[in-house]
């Protein structure tokens, strides 16, 4: 099914999630939509100018807000849709709140879908308020009633979506008639968002700012036309100022009541590059393993700062946990230790060694989220696979693809400003761990190295007889079918 042409309609990529908006709108019932991801990712843009046209109703709740300050906030919304609701007094309850909705709902005259779009939902729900309870009451009893009505909730705080919303096991179990988990932007997706801005970098450019941002829309959103990558961050991360220079504290502490704990299982995390399993990661935090600690680290993964994943041929106990944020470990590695320092210091910083190291893990990292454009390169898009890492007390890979036409994909990814040389050592270490891989997995398939590189390989000897597959990083920015 073809999206929609709305040339009224500025968003770029996003072509799934609008056509689960659309279905939505051409339904012949009423749907509840929820819509959760990691912060500045472009939540609420997405649905205002998906939905603006249908939008009967649109309130967002307020960061820390009181009860009271919550439905104050909700009555301005109703009195600018209708000034009648100007003249009630001011609302006791989510009751009344609710109560006054449904009215405003039925003054409509419009015969399309009525969209109600509640941002920052988990924010109205402060405590005793029971907001939660008598939204339920509102989708039960009324919008379930009818067949015109879009419910949109959306909540930065993803883990209260999931726990609330999703595992709702009271009035919303099994409600939300369709999801939107939405993710940052893959590399094509940057590109596509950049050139909309009539900005122009080479590939390689904008993977350096990928490992830099990610592809968080509010970030890239800050770059300037006719300045480099490195202009471009030196302005946003090392200047006095900088509008990026303190947002690990802001973003952390708005998504999270207690940020400390968060920030500091980051920060371990980020010391790391194979990954943690849990009570590795509670013992280097000096944390104990109890309710609390473990919602911390749900909330992380949930909200997609953290990735939880199981290394090859291990059950489910045996999962690591990996930061996978490029800004976070930007932040971490780069931007506190050099805040304020200004122009030109982004260029002396990829001149060392610690640059180097951040890269080829970043670049890694970025490999990972890119599984089906490599798929895709390789030719085995239609193949079934199960991807993960593979480590032991030697040796890592991390990335094996394991395909169901009896082959595996052992993948090594390299950034590098130019081809990349495989040496007799590199090649005497890459065949002992390939060795190593058969020998403890016991795995009769043929076992392959495929090599993903910013610009190649340098063919020789070693080369010929080691890489089976070479995909340059054109190929990670290739859409995702």
């Amino acid at each position: 099914k073809k999206i929609k042409n709305n040339s009224d309609m500025s968003v770029v990529g996003r072509e799934r999630e609008i056509e689960i908006l659309y279905e939505a709108l051409t339904s012949k019932k009423s749907e509840l939509i929820a819509v959760y991801g990691r912060r500045r990712v472009g939540k609420t843009f997405l649905i205002r100018e998906v939905l603006s046209k249908q939008m009967v109703f649109d309130v967002t709740g307020l960061h820390n807000g009181t009860q009271q300050e919550q439905l104050l906030n909700f009555h301005r919304q109703l009195s600018q849709r209708d000034k009648r609701f100007a003249r009630r007094d001011a609302l006791g309850n989510w009751q009344d709140a609710f109560t006054m909705l449904e009215a405003l709902i039925e003054r409509s005259r419009s015969t399309r879908k009525k969209v109600i779009f509640i941002d920052e939902f988990p924010w109205m729900a402060t405590r005793r308020s029971r907001f939660l309870m008598w939204f339920e009451n509102f989708w039960n009893s009324y919008c379930t009633r009818r067949k015109d009505i879009v419910v949109v909730i959306c909540g930065s705080a993803a883990s209260y979506m999931v726990k609330n919303i999703l595992r709702n096991k009271g009035g919303l179990h099994n409600r939300v008639t369709r999801l939107i988990r939405l993710e940052p932007f893959n590399l094509y997706e940057t590109e596509l968002f950049l050139k909309s801005r009539k900005i122009q970098f080479r590939k390689y450019d904008i993977l350096q700012l990928y490992m830099a941002l990610g592809g968080i829309p509010h970030y890239l959103d800050k770059i300037r036309k006719g300045s480099s990558v490195a202009q471009n961050i030196d302005r946003l991360c090392f200047a006095k100022g900088g509008e990026l220079a303190n947002e690990f504290q802001e973003v952390l502490s708005s998504l999270f009541t207690d940020s400390e704990t968060h920030k500091l299982m980051i920060k371990v995390l980020a010391e790391t590059r194979k990954g943690l399993s849990r009570m590795e990661l509670l013992q280097k935090c000096n944390l104990t393993y109890n309710g609390y600690t473990s919602n911390v680290l749900d909330e992380l993964t949930d909200s997609g700062f953290v990735t939880k994943y199981q290394p090859y041929a291990r059950k489910e106990r045996g999962s690591l946990f990996r930061l996978t944020d490029e800004y976070c470990m930007f932040y971490l590695k780069f931007i506190r230790h050099h805040k304020g320092q200004g122009a030109g210091t982004w260029n002396k910083l990829t001149a060392k060694q610690t640059w180097k190291t951040w890269a080829g893990f970043t670049f890694e990292s970025i490999c990972l989220k890119h599984v089906p454009q490599i798929k895709s390169a390789l030719g085995i898009a239609g193949v079934f696979s199960q991807h993960s890492s593979w480590q032991n007390e030697h040796a890592q890979i991390d990335l094996v693809i394991d395909r169901d036409d009896n082959r595996i994909n052992l993948c090594e990814m390299k950034f590098s400003n130019g081809p990349f040389l495989i040496t007799k050592e590199y090649y005497t270490k890459l065949k002992n761990k390939q060795s190593q891989f058969l020998s403890e997995t016991g795995k009769r398939k043929g076992v392959f190295y495929t090599f993903i590189t910013t610009y190649g390989i340098t063919q020789n000897s070693y080369s010929l007889q080691l890489a089976e597959n070479e995909i340059k990083m054109e190929s990670l920015f290739l859409k995702e079918e």
